[in-house]
């Protein structure tokens, strides 16, 4: 059987899960606030219009990588598979939290990797949850700083 490997990071924001989610759910606007990210744009809506199967497009560095929302639920969780990694990579998602704290709110990401069984999958996921960390505290620091200096 395949094991899963997981990694998350969490970041208090000091701004309203309401502002938060609007953020996250603009799912094309990526790169306006990541800065680990060149480029994003949606690609298709999901049926009827809805966020769940709405795929992006997103460009790091020589990477494009598609995005495909999963499975939502405003204004609390947003959780999309990762595509267009090497093959050995069978699944790659992430999962977005929010939860009110105060005026604040606590976000969370968590990065789950599906390569295979054996030591080798495992190191590999290993590695690879490594580098989701380093995006998601990327991620995380430029959510942060676009809904912390953003002035009404």
């Amino acid at each position: 059987m395949d094991a899963v490997a997981e990694i998350s990071r969490r970041r208090t924001i000091a701004a309203r899960q309401q502002a938060v989610w609007d953020l996250l759910a603009d799912f094309g606007s990526l790169s306006s606030w990541a800065d680990n990210i060149d480029h994003s744009c949606v690609l298709s809506r999901g049926p009827d219009g809805g966020p769940v199967a709405t795929t992006r497009r997103v460009q790091v560095g020589p990477n494009a990588l598609l995005e495909r929302i999963i499975s939502v639920d405003p204004p609390t969780t947003l959780v999309y598979a990762i595509e267009g990694l090497p093959t050995r990579l069978r699944t790659v998602t992430n999962r977005w939290t929010l939860l009110t704290s105060g005026d604040a709110t606590v976000v969370t990401v968590a990065s789950t990797v599906r390569i295979g069984s054996g030591l080798p999958a495992r190191l590999a996921e290993h590695v690879v949850l490594r580098l989701l960390a380093k995006q998601s505290d990327a991620m995380l620091a430029g959510l942060a700083h676009r809904l912390e200096t953003t002035h009404a």
